[in-house]
Parts: structure tokens; C-alpha cells; sequence
């Protein structure tokens, strides 16, 4: 009964492990990244297909169907821990680090930071368990092109 009044107040409404496959679970939290600001600029557009082909292993054309499904999830999930609990109970710790680097190349692919963005990424990372420090050095790797 606690567990379903603290979901309410936060808006977590799904909170099954399965819910939400990985795979897209990556692709749609991409998204939700680069829609932060409320520009959905073709910079990022293009570095999620990018991520989302090397995340999935398939060619370009099933990249990019994978991130048609992920902007419909994206769209119609009401908050961001679908995502990041199917990333979380997928992903090592060691590989939840690479992918908020890739979060970060997205945020920093229009060549702009926002405050939304700012925010949203703190709250993924601790979402993830990556730690402020990891986070900020995988941002630091990515404005310095590594």
C-alpha cells in the first residue's frame, strides 16, 4: 500500500522489471534527453541513430526503426524510470558509465548545454547508480572528443 501511494506521488506508474526491453529502453531515453530543451534538433537526431545501431549491433536501417519505436514510447511515457530501471537491471555498472557518456553525446550534439538538460541528467545518472563523478568525467571525455 506504501509502495503504491509513493509510485502515485511520483508518477512511477509501471514499475515491473520487464516492462520496457532494454533495447529500446536506451533509445527512448535518448530521446528524452534531446527533447529536454524542446528542440529536437537533427544534431541529435542522427547521433541516436548512431548509438542506437552500435547499441543494438544491426544495420542502419534497423537503427532507425528502433528509434521510431523508441520516439512512440518516448512520447507516451508519463516519466523517465521505465527507462532507466530496464537499463539499470540490463547493464553492469562498468557499462551503465558508457551509456551515460553516450547520453552525454547527445545533450552536447546541437553545441549547447540547457538548464533542462542539465537537470534531466543528473536525474538519469542517479537513476542509473553512476555516481556525479563518473558522470562528469564522462562528460569531460565527450567536450573533449574522446
Amino acid at each position: 500500500m506504501f509502495g503504491d501511494f509513493i509510485r502515485r506521488l511520483t508518477g512511477e506508474t509501471d514499475t515491473t522489471p520487464s516492462d520496457v526491453n532494454p533495447q529500446v529502453a536506451f533509445p527512448a531515453l535518448l530521446v528524452r534527453v534531446a527533447r529536454a530543451d524542446g528542440d529536437y534538433a537533427d544534431s541529435e537526431k542522427a547521433m541516436i541513430r548512431g548509438i542506437t545501431q552500435r547499441w543494438i549491433g544491426g544495420s542502419p536501417f534497423e537503427a532507425a526503426e528502433m528509434v521510431r519505436q523508441a520516439e512512440e514510447l518516448e512520447a507516451g511515457a508519463a516519466d523517465t524510470v521505465r527507462f532507466t530501471r530496464a537499463i539499470k537491471d540490463a547493464v553492469a555498472y562498468e557499462a551503465r558509465r558508457g551509456v551515460i557518456k553516450d547520453i552525454w553525446r547527445v545533450v552536447l550534439a546541437d553545441g549547447r548545454r540547457d538548464k533542462e538538460e542539465d537537470a534531466l541528467m543528473r536525474l538519469i545518472a542517479n537513476l542509473l547508480g553512476v555516481n556525479d563523478r563518473d558522470s562528469n568525467l564522462a562528460r569531460k571525455s565527450v567536450e573533449d572528443g574522446r
